[in-house]
């Protein structure tokens, strides 16, 4: 699955790791989400991010950061 949700290539933005599919960095969302905007506004101003990639995004990444305070507990 997280083949079909991060692309990362020297060929898109220098191989920063963006959305599959899309220009769109992934770390916008996360500027986004602590500038305090919305899902919905990131959404709506990146329209080629479908609303379950994102969400597919923020699960793994809450997934990853819960499994990496486990192991160092």
């Amino acid at each position: 699955m997280n083949n079909q949700l991060i692309q990362s290539s020297p060929e898109i933005l220098s191989g920063t790791p963006v959305f599959f599919g899309t220009r769109v960095p992934i770390k916008t969302l996360i500027d986004y989400l602590e500038a305090g905007d919305s899902l919905n506004e990131f959404l709506d101003d990146f329209p080629t991010v479908t609303h379950e990639q994102a969400v597919a995004f923020l699960n793994l990444a809450l997934t990853s950061l819960l499994q990496n305070y486990e192991s160092a507990a």
